[in-house]
């Protein structure tokens, strides 16, 4: 995607990275490569909102760890320790086409955890980690109030209050650390107020989830208030706040497009893409998390669906590539093919968002990962 498709196209990969991209015409193929040949290729698409790797096949609860149920405000956990490389639904995304994923903890507390961003491949979670800790994860929905277990947050006014007094005990926090590290000695650790220190720094974006436009303003307001750098995910009525989006400056992973229309996400529409994108409001695709077997749904097929709503063909590709890439902070190593790029690739029989076309083979840093026909 770093520039216009090109017919009858070539891509070198050398030693995990792309060499060239060009014409079959002005591009040699080295002695001794491999040739693989598809109709379509593609950059590795990048599933830029998942729990895959922390949600398991079996849906039972030993291969269950994407959401800690035990207190609201947990930005400490990490997404790296719960990472499973092995896990059959990794395996399943990486065969349509995914080679990146942002994966981690899920809606269903105020504070779930982190994310982390991941390549489908690896036999341990430091082969696969691209980005060890990707953002902090809020959620801002009545996935998180626990009014009828007489538990905090109960109410809206009740987690936007907890979310702001947690940030300002990090200001506190980093004011602290700030003036012991002048005097030379070493400040007290805490887990959870490191993690929103950095947050506040703006080193670690937020990602908020939500979906009625009332909590999608909440999170503006918030991210106004701290000067917080945030990512809004799901966000099912933000075709109803465009302007505020637009004028905040922040991007959207948009929730999937056939995700069930029901509770908070009633009033979602197969055309947000699109009036996201005349907004000009950047914008990526995520397979988000899915409470039925098999556990995972497949972004490519959201993406199609966005492309038969108003995005062309690039639009909707640009959403699973490098529009994804930028959004995440890893457009250095993948979402296009460019020379000096990983070698991530997907390879297709036709036009990856038909439903009869099939996704013939993955590679991941020049190694053949899937050759799976999807």
């Amino acid at each position: 995607m770093a520039g216009p498709p090109i017919s009858d196209g070539v891509v070198v990969i050398t030693g995990g990275k792309i060499a060239a991209v060009g014409s079959a015409a002005d591009v040699r193929i080295p002695e001794g490569h491999r040739v693989l040949e598809a109709a379509v290729v593609t950059p590795g698409l990048i599933d830029a909102h998942a729990t895959a790797g922390l949600t398991g096949i079996l849906n039972i609860p030993h291969d269950q760890d994407q959401l800690e149920r035990s207190e609201p405000m947990q930005p400490q956990l990490r997404a790296l320790d719960a990472y499973n490389t092995f896990d059959e639904l990794v395996a399943y995304v990486r065969s349509f086409g995914v080679t990146t994923l942002h994966t981690g903890h899920a809606p269903g507390e105020l504070i779930p955890g982190q994310t982390m961003i991941v390549k489908t491949a690896g036999r341990t979670v430091e082969d696969a980690v691209v980005v060890p800790t990707a953002c902090v994860a809020v959620c801002l929905s009545t996935a998180a109030q626990k009014e009828e277990r007489g538990q905090s947050p109960g109410t809206r006014g009740k987690m936007m209050s907890m979310l702001r007094a947690e940030l300002v005990r990090a200001q506190e926090y980093l004011a602290r650390r700030e003036k012991v590290s002048e005097l030379g000695k070493r400040p007290t650790r805490d887990l959870k107020l490191e993690v929103l220190a950095e947050v506040l720094a703006g080193r670690l974006p937020l990602l908020v989830t939500a979906h009625r436009a009332q909590d999608i303003a909440g999170a503006l307001r918030l991210a106004k208030e701290f000067k917080l750098r945030i990512i809004l995910d799901g966000a099912a009525e933000a075709y109803i706040l465009l302007d505020e989006i637009k004028a905040a400056g922040v991007p959207v992973i948009v929730h999937p497009l056939m995700q069930r229309a029901v509770g908070e996400a009633e009033n979602l529409s197969f055309e947000t893409p699109a009036k996201l994108r005349d907004a000009g409001i950047p914008f990526a695709f995520q397979s988000g998390y899915e409470s039925y077997v098999p556990k995972t749904r497949v972004v490519l097929l959201e993406a199609a669906i966005a492309a038969g709503n108003g995005l062309s063909f690039d639009e909707a590709l640009r959403g699973l590539t490098i529009d994804a890439a930028r959004m995440l902070g890893v457009a250095d190593r993948v979402g296009s093919l460019q020379p000096g790029k990983d070698g991530d690739l997907a390879l297709f029989d036709a036009d990856p968002f038909e439903y009869t076309s099939h996704c013939i083979g993955v590679i991941i840093e020049g190694e053949i990962v899937s050759d799976v026909k999807r």
